[in-house]
């Protein structure tokens, strides 16, 4: 029997939580236009700390969705970029982006609608 992702003890379960990470969806969708540097992603993926976002990308590193270039020149110059396989992911993560902008005012009526049918009324 192949990969089974509903297996806690699979591998793809753990593939698929770093997929399904927010972070990780934002960096990839920030990457897809051009590698960029550690600051850049900072200020393009808002609200990311810098803790968060060194070790998020060192697991994409480790994944090999990412490379990590360091160029030796004074300060240090360090570029991100996707590889192959971040390149391919990107695809899929890209469809879930226009899926969130498309359908984000009906999910906004739908919450609208149960909070106040859920929220108890002011005495």
């Amino acid at each position: 029997m192949g990969p089974d992702p509903y297996d806690r003890n699979c591998p793809t379960r753990q593939l698929l939580d770093r997929i399904g990470d927010q972070w990780t969806v934002l960096i990839v969708g920030a990457l897809s236009g051009g590698p960029l540097r550690f600051t850049e992603l900072g200020r393009r993926v808002d609200g990311i700390s810098q803790k968060v976002l060194t070790q998020t990308l060192r697991s994409l590193v480790r994944d090999g969705i990412l490379t990590r270039t360091a160029y030796p020149t004074i300060p240090p110059k360090v570029e991100y970029q996707l590889t192959a396989l971040g390149r391919n992911l990107s695809e899929p993560l890209d469809m879930l982006d226009r899926w969130a902008r498309q359908h984000m005012s009906s999910v906004q009526e739908a919450r609208d609608a149960y909070d106040a049918e859920h929220t108890p009324a002011s005495a």
